[in-house]
């Protein structure tokens, strides 16, 4: 059964709560007020039990007031002592089912204080729970039922076809019998009033005719291994159509009968109606994916989707933000109210749905006057800045509201990137900080994302607020990514890149916070800690692995070369881990040495004598005089991404300008002895024509992108998969 409740008496008038709210206090009022004290009666309301117990005893008139109020009593003390879950259980217990008593009970739920965070939630949750237990075990015992009648089949036929035509008749969830060919045979008087339709409706129609649309792909491969005698039942929510159009939604069981030689004979399926449950559990869905002013998505389902896109999406996609803030919304609360606030935030939803909409774009409100709109299908910035234009035209006339006719702008910050250049947190982060750039320009315009100037304000905001204590507070985290040898793709060496996991704004790439930390000073702590992780991580993989452990690449910056420290802070750090010199390799960027009488160059001179390598990081791209290789003692070079193209099967290497530039840098390293390694490796075809060109390692996203240490330790334990 699904309800126990009656029918309402008719033309009564009814309050909260179930009570007439114009009767006289009577004595079910004088219980509650003098029923004994439960514990955590002392954080209710004076009269929720009173309303509580009203509730119940309106949906359980048929059922003795005295135990309808001892449960009232007990399940109200079990919500005051932060149980709802509990309540919800005993309620469902007592055969209080009915799906309008659960919508009452929550509604009360969230006008009463509580020690739990969401009690109206965890009561639902747990009635849900319950519910389903309790159908589970009534089904649970009618496939017992129906097992048992099964056996005694075939000791008994006419005995056992008669407790089963019993049990079919008279079973309240609907039961169908089908051959193993898929032609329905039978189904009884529950399944055919479930489906609103009589039995010359269903006789010999095939199972596979029932197929919905939101069917997933593994209900029907389940039901062909059922069929093919390859298990025996399963269980799964469906939806079927009636016979009148609309939808109903089960919970189905399929279960295989065998005849006495083992063979598939009959299928039986059985389903419970649960369009109420489910219908409810949608509708709790959307409220809590939704916005409940204006009844857009919230930042919880555009997050989710954010997520999604980028989980998904295709190599090379490109996607879009636009974000939102409404001029001068400030201005309106504070002259006319919050009411009338909320109420221009709906007719600016409801513009801004109107026109984004037909160009299929996601629209979310992020709370207060904040929007954010996701093109998941962006073939450019000109399509962003588009949508861009949509929101300002759509607020460009003024809103009338209560007499007040409203002049509403906006400010659109224009993001548009690559889905795997950047993470979804630091996409919003972006988009934000551009929109800021139009409030500062004067607000009713639309920035476009820049990377530097945005680069420059996290910088400032994160090392004046955070940074000097984030190494204190273990903020700091070091990721590894693979270099790997172009002849044989094994892995010979990794690069440490450092991030940061601030609070405030996620995980941050270098680029987001090192040059601030090299401007302000902050470089020399951060980077004494980057060589002791970094050293640590080396020594650990190489007492691991012996010879196939690889050598550790460490970035170190100008402000680094130049002190004279560095060199005890790399002596200190191997020491401390037990790191052979050798296996350590400092990158520097051509900028760090300005020749031969720099500070930077002997320092570089000491760590060399201690055993360590040096390699330039993005050679080529800051040095103006080629023959400061001549005095730098130099290990390697390393070619930056900006030269590496993806291979024109139309064109020869000698016809690419980029690859001619990659070429002679090779011919240079290897006229000097030094090992060449190529970033930005990101195809078999460009490590390919690397190799063949006489490059010797690589690094890119082909080999791996930077991870943990224990991720990247696969690399060590395994033949590489490329």
């Amino acid at each position: 059964m699904t309800t126990d409740r009656p029918p309402a008496q008719a033309g009564a008038p009814r309050g909260r709560g179930g009570q007439d709210p114009a009767a006289p206090p009577g004595p079910a009022t004088a219980s509650a007020r003098d029923a004994p004290a439960t514990p955590g009666s002392e954080a209710r309301p004076p009269d929720f039990l009173a309303r509580w117990t009203g509730l119940l005893r309106h949906y359980g008139s048929a059922l003795d007031p005295a135990k309808v109020q001892a449960l009232g009593t007990r399940t109200a003390g079990m919500i005051c002592e932060g149980r709802p879950g509990a309540a919800a259980t005993a309620l469902v217990g007592a055969h209080f089912t009915d799906p309008d008593l659960l919508v009452e009970a929550v509604e009360l739920l969230r006008q009463v204080p509580s020690r739990t965070d969401n009690p109206a939630g965890a009561f639902a949750a747990a009635w849900a729970s319950a519910l389903r237990e309790r159908t589970l075990r009534q089904q649970e015992a009618i496939r017992t039922a129906a097992d048992v009648a099964r056996r005694e089949a075939e000791q008994a036929l006419h005995a056992s076809e008669a407790r089963f035509r019993a049990l079919f008749e008279h079973a309240a969830v609907g039961i169908g019998v089908g051959s193993v060919e898929g032609e329905i045979l039978t189904a009884n008087r529950s399944l055919l009033e479930m489906f609103g339709a009589t039995m010359e409706d269903l006789h010999g129609r095939q199972v596979t005719d029932l197929v919905h649309p939101e069917d997933t792909p593994e209900v029907w491969n389940a039901y062909e291994e059922l069929i093919a005698g390859k298990r025996e039942s399963f269980q799964c929510d469906k939806p079927y159509y009636r016979q009148d159009g609309e939808v109903v939604w089960t919970h189905l069981t399929v279960s295989l009968i065998r005849d006495e030689d083992g063979a598939p004979r009959y299928q039986v399926a059985m389903l419970e109606d649960i369009t109420d449950r489910y219908r409810l559990q949608e509708r709790l869905r959307h409220q809590a994916t939704h916005d409940p002013l204006t009844g857009l998505p919230n930042r919880a389902a555009f997050f989710e989707r954010l997520e999604e896109l980028f989980a998904t999406a295709p190599p090379g996609a490109h996607f879009g933000l636009c974000y939102i803030d409404l001029d001068r919304f400030k201005i309106v609360n504070d002259s006319l109210g919050h009411a009338t606030g909320d109420q221009l935030l709906v007719e600016v939803a409801g513009r801004l749905a109107a026109a984004l909409g037909p160009l299929g774009h996601l629209l979310a409100r992020l709370g207060g006057d904040e929007f954010v709109v996701l093109l998941e299908h962006c073939e450019g910035e000109h399509d962003a800045v588009a949508a861009a234009h949509s929101v300002l035209n759509s607020l460009h006339e003024p809103i009338l509201i209560d007499g007040h006719l409203l002049a509403i702008g906006a400010s659109v910050g224009v993001l548009e990137r690559a889905v795997g250049t950047i993470t979804p947190g630091a996409a919003v982060r972006a988009a934000d900080l551009t929109l800021y750039r139009a409030k500062e320009a004067g607000g009713a315009r639309w920035t476009l994302y820049d990377a530097r100037t945005n680069a420059e304000a996290v910088n400032r905001y994160t090392v004046s607020v955070r940074m000097p204590k984030a190494l204190d507070r273990g903020e700091f985290f070091l990721e590894y990514q693979p270099i790997c040898s172009l002849v044989d793709r094994s892995l010979t060496a990794v690069e440490a890149l450092v991030r940061w996991r601030h609070p405030l704004l996620g995980v941050l790439g270098p680029d987001e916070f090192v040059p601030a930390a090299e401007e302000t000073g902050l470089i020399l702590p951060l980077g004494r800690w980057i060589l002791r992780e970094a050293c640590a991580q080396g020594a650990a993989w190489q007492r691991r692995y012996g010879s196939r452990a690889p050598q550790v690449n460490v970035n170190i910056t100008a402000r680094q070369a130049r002190n004279k420290g560095l060199v005890a802070d790399v002596g200190r750090a191997l020491a401390d881990s037990g790191l052979e010199p050798a296996m350590l390799q400092l990158e520097i960027t051509e900028g760090t040495a300005l020749g031969p009488h720099d500070e930077s160059l002997r320092v570089l001179d000491a760590l060399v004598d201690k055993g360590v390598t040096l390699t330039v990081d993005d050679f080529g791209t800051g040095w103006s005089n080629l023959a400061y290789l001549r005095d730098l003692p130099l290990a390697g070079l390393k070619l930056p991404s900006s030269f590496i193209t993806e291979p024109d099967p139309g064109r020869s290497a000698d016809e690419d300008v980029g690859w001619r530039i990659v070429g002679g840098l090779t011919t240079l390293a290897r006229t000097l002895g030094l090992t060449l390694t190529a970033e930005g490796v990101e195809t078999a075809e460009i490590a390919d024509r690397l190799r063949e060109m006489g490059c010797d390692w690589g690094q890119g996203w082909y080999f791996g992108r930077p991870t943990s240490p224990r991720d990247l330790e696969e690399l060590l334990l395994r033949r590489p998969p490329w």
